[in-house]
């Protein structure tokens, strides 16, 4: 790694944001780009190329969780790029995404309320951005309370049909395969979806998430 880390860094609450540009500039760190919302991080990033992006989770324009999935678009554009991304709260989800994203390295995850020593902060960014992973350890506990088998906690009757929706069946033909209500596969479907903790949307993506999560499980 070069003894200079160039990062693009993506906070929406400016006060926050240059302080962070003082504290990297103070600790050797060169700040390519310093931006408020997720849309100027990817272009930032993409234009600027830097060896790390620190961001907020939450960013404009929806205030929701825009910065992370714009660090996961970029790994899968870049699996080389080092992300640390900053959050108020413990959000395990978030952590599990961007751990699965790129090679898995390059990662971290620091809850916000920790960063109280500036120096050990810069030090664990130039960790990351050397190749390692730092995540908060009340991240780390949740993650280890996950089951490893994202279909663990299905029933075999709820693995069933999670099988038969992976194989685009409707719910009219589930029923009608495994000789019971359309109503009872819909309570199946309803279960399968809330034990994979996928997020309230549509229920056509919801059913495709749940579907990947058959397929990375092998089944």
């Amino acid at each position: 790694m070069p003894s200079v880390t160039r990062v693009v860094l993506a906070e929406d609450e400016v006060l926050l944001r240059e302080g962070l540009v003082g504290l990297l500039t103070r600790f050797g760190f060169t700040v390519a780009a310093a931006v408020g919302s997720a849309p100027e991080l990817l272009d930032a990033v993409r234009t600027h190329r830097p060896d790390l992006l620190v961001t907020d989770i939450r960013m404009p324009p929806q205030h929701r969780d825009d910065g992370v999935r714009a660090a996961v678009t970029l790994r899968a554009e870049r699996p080389d790029l080092a992300v640390v991304v900053l959050s108020q709260h413990v959000q395990s989800g978030y952590a599990a995404a961007l751990l699965d994203s790129g090679d898995g390295r390059r990662i971290g995850y620091l809850l916000k309320d920790r960063v109280a020593d500036v120096a050990e902060f810069a030090d664990t960014l130039r960790r990351v951005a050397a190749g390692g992973t730092a995540v908060d350890p009340d991240v780390v506990r949740l993650l280890l309370r996950r089951p490893r088998d994202p279909l663990a906690a299905l029933s075999p009757r709820e693995r069933e049909v999670l099988g038969l929706v992976a194989e685009g069946h409707s719910n009219a033909a589930i029923a009608a395969r495994l000789h019971v209500t359309e109503a009872a596969v819909g309570k199946h479907v309803g279960n399968i979806l809330t034990k994979l903790d996928l997020p309230p949307d549509e229920d056509t993506n919801r059913r495709v998430l749940a579907v990947l999560a058959y397929l990375r499980a092998g089944g």
